[in-house]
């Protein structure tokens, strides 16, 4: 699995029932969850810093997920976290944020070191979350920078369960595909 790789003495921690894609990169200080899916060209970076993924996060093809190392600028660094439930569209950017669960970062979105999405939120497409900025509960934001749009509508938040039980149906078919491949992770 050159895919999946060691760094500094750190080993991804895989989740069962996961799907790594042959031509994405996960490695150094990472845990993906459980019925997870990191779809082509993803890299998952956690060679400075820690990356933690939770339960039935899909990472769409050509993300990148990084972190910010500590620094005399900044002491501490930022890990990468992502809550459950979590939708990163095509070629979205996190570096050193934290996602809430049931979210849904659009398609080339880019969120910004110590940004913080708070739970049930959706961040649009092409958005720009800068640094330090928090995404409150229960909103749509857009724009570069983002700004508030409105409030999430019934069916809104209905649909970050749907659309993570809908990758983790295509993750079981890929991972199925595999196994009579006799490709194993």
């Amino acid at each position: 699995m050159t895919n999946i790789r060691s760094h500094k003495g750190s080993t991804p921690d895989i989740g069962q029932r996961v799907w790594v894609d042959p031509s994405a990169v996960v490695l150094g200080d990472v845990v993906l969850g459980d019925d997870c899916s990191v779809w082509p060209m993803t890299v998952i970076r956690g060679d400075m810093h820690h990356i933690r993924v939770g339960q039935r996060c899909s990472l769409q093809d050509g993300s990148v997920l990084h972190i910010t190392h500590a620094s005399e600028y900044n002491p501490d660094g930022w890990p990468l976290v992502l809550g459950d439930d979590v939708t990163v569209g095509h070629k979205a950017l996190l570096h050193g944020c934290t996602i809430g669960s049931r979210v849904l970062v659009g398609m080339g979105a880019i969120v910004m070191d110590g940004a913080v999405v708070e739970d049930e939120v959706i961040i649009g497409a092409g958005c720009l979350v800068p640094p330090g900025r928090t995404l409150k509960s229960g909103y749509l934001y857009v724009g570069s920078p983002c700004r508030e749009a409105r409030p999430l509508t019934a069916k809104e938040r209905s649909f970050f369960t749907y659309t993570a039980a809908n990758y983790v149906k295509l993750k079981d078919q890929y991972l199925s595909d595999a196994d009579r491949q006799a490709v194993t992770y």
